[in-house]
């Protein structure tokens, strides 16, 4: 009947069982499964506009998916338990061998078994010398052979010779699992002092590496907003490169290049951003994510007033980019005047009389508007999305579309159209394109990339080094020197049979310098 434990001795166990490598296995599995999700659904950290747009298209699984945080996968309580327990469970597993390894490393090879003949590729060798030398002989070629050597004599006073090599593969093995518990500090710790962020910029417009800058932002858990690196970034030009799929006429998209102008420390120079291509600017990664255009409005009140005139990116909706976009004057009319338009880079008009785009190029751009009026919630203090307007919610009027009798606003590039009701006008005025950049710091890079590279040299070692001990014995008989060899390997060695023969053979030819003596008794069967 087993003892019954009390709570030193639950947790004792506890330990033991965390601490041991088939758990760490195991949790190191269950932190690649529990992984998963992060890839199959959008992350808050990465992608917030995808998070959102999850969010309008399944608007019954999201409550369920959000409150499971499975949007931050890597930060949510049940990734983060099984991170901490693998952190631990590595650690606490670690620790000890790596004692026992050192102990092992400054202890000295062990006594020469006493029954040799029953190890690996026993072999006898008789050679003229006499015991000292044969001894020195085979120490010189095991030292070269980079064995740790040690002399004993037994009680019968037969001298012999003990060897071991191949702790390299033990401190492979500790190397790959500290080199693990490396990744995970340095995902852990140095991961929250980074970054990501992501800026819209229209051609011509600067962005500025400031906290107020980004059009979303998410810090690591430790950002200090004063470890932000100065710089600036302007787009100059965007040049698309499309073909033609020849069986079907749709798009096929080709390359992006953003031409962009840094500067950095004083310093301006001339960049490409481009897709699977960023740039590095400050320790700060500069990615591509996305392109469209930013139709220039200019509306006026009806005293011909500019009371607004921008560019207002419009968000690419298929691969013709027809794009939707959303268009805020707050100032300068009688009412707030809201916009929800259409942008058709290459406009057909269809037989139902609808627009749409049939190339991704400006060929014929078009723009359709539907006008709102009313208080667009802007002076609340609470912050809107700049791509949506919430018509029913704000309670707007709408002023043209639908029911109104007012039919929607079309423009080509360059025109200009009245206002319903003598509110003034507006005008599309030009068509300047825009780029999506992801701006990301990751302070991890380094750290991981050292620790994978010691992990992979670790690993290799751990199963290319073999672990062995080979035993040398010489006893005198008269004028000649009965010389045994034996090996042992631990773990799988199928070589090593081969390697205690061809090292008898290298020994007694280097004492020789001839053939072994015709007396020689040959391999021994092994009876291991």
């Amino acid at each position: 009947m087993q003892p019954r434990l009390d709570a030193a001795g639950w947790a004792r166990f506890a330990w033991r069982q965390l601490t041991s490598m088939r758990t760490a296995l195991v949790l190191l599995l269950l932190l690649a499964v529990a992984a998963i999700p992060g890839s199959l659904v959008p992350q808050r950290s990465a992608d917030p506009n995808g998070v959102v747009q999850f969010e309008q298209n399944n608007p019954d699984l999201f409550p369920v998916l959000d409150a499971l945080q499975v949007f931050d996968t890597y930060t949510s309580v049940w990734f983060s338990s099984i991170y901490l327990l693998l952190f631990v469970s590595l650690i606490g597993c670690v620790l000890p061998r790596t004692r026992h390894h050192w102990r092992a490393l400054l202890a000295r090879p062990p006594v020469t078994p006493a029954r040799l003949h029953r190890l690996v590729g026993y072999t006898e060798r008789t050679v003229s010398t006499d015991v000292d030398t044969a001894l020195a002989t085979a120490t010189a070629a095991l030292r070269s052979q980079r064995y740790r050597v040690e002399r004993y004599v037994d009680a019968k006073g037969v001298a012999s010779l003990s060897a071991e090599r191949g702790y390299l593969r033990e401190t492979g093995n500790l190397v790959f699992h500290f080199a693990l518990v490396g990744i995970l500090a340095t995902v852990g710790l140095a991961g929250g002092f980074g970054y990501n962020g992501q800026r819209v910029i229209v051609e011509g417009q600067t962005f500025t590496n400031q906290l107020t800058s980004f059009d979303s932002f998410n810090p690591g858990r430790f950002f200090d907003e004063a470890r932000l690196d100065p710089f600036s970034i302007r787009l100059d030009e965007f040049e698309p490169v499309y073909d033609v799929d020849r069986t079907t006429g749709a798009p096929l998209p080709l390359d992006f290049t953003a031409a962009v102008t840094v500067v950095e420390n004083g310093a301006e120079r001339r960049d490409q951003v481009k897709v699977n291509e960023p740039i590095d600017i400050g320790g700060v990664t500069t990615y591509l994510l996305g392109n469209g255009f930013a139709p220039w409005i200019t509306v006026t009140n009806a005293e011909g007033t500019v009371v607004f005139s921008q560019p207002v990116p419009f968000l690419p909706a298929d691969a013709n980019l027809t794009s939707f976009g959303v268009v805020k004057v707050p100032d300068g009319l009688d009412a707030q005047l809201g916009m929800l338009g259409f942008f058709y880079p290459s406009a057909v008009q269809l037989e139902s009389g609808a627009l749409s785009s049939i190339f991704p190029e400006p060929d014929n751009p078009v723009l359709s508007l539907n006008l709102f009026e009313g208080d667009l919630g802007l002076d609340e203090g609470v912050p809107r999305n700049a791509y949506a307007l919430d018509v029913e919610g704000l309670g707007l009027e709408q002023l043209t579309g639908g029911e109104t009798g007012e039919e929607s606003i079309i423009l080509a590039l360059g025109e200009t159209a009245e206002l319903p009701g003598g509110r003034g006008t507006v005008e599309f005025t030009s068509l300047p394109r825009f780029v999506s950049l992801d701006l990301h710091h990751d302070p991890t890079q380094t750290g991981v990339f050292i620790s994978a590279v010691l992990a992979l040299l670790g690993l290799l070692a751990s199963l290319f080094v073999p672990r062995r001990r080979l035993w040398v014995v010489a006893e005198q008989h008269g004028d000649s020197v009965r010389v045994q060899y034996a090996g042992l390997a631990r773990g799988d060695d199928p070589n090593l049979e081969r390697t205690v023969e061809e090292f008898a053979d290298a020994h007694a030819r280097s004492i020789s310098g001839a053939e072994t003596d015709p007396t020689d008794t040959g391999s021994a069967p092994n009876t291991t």
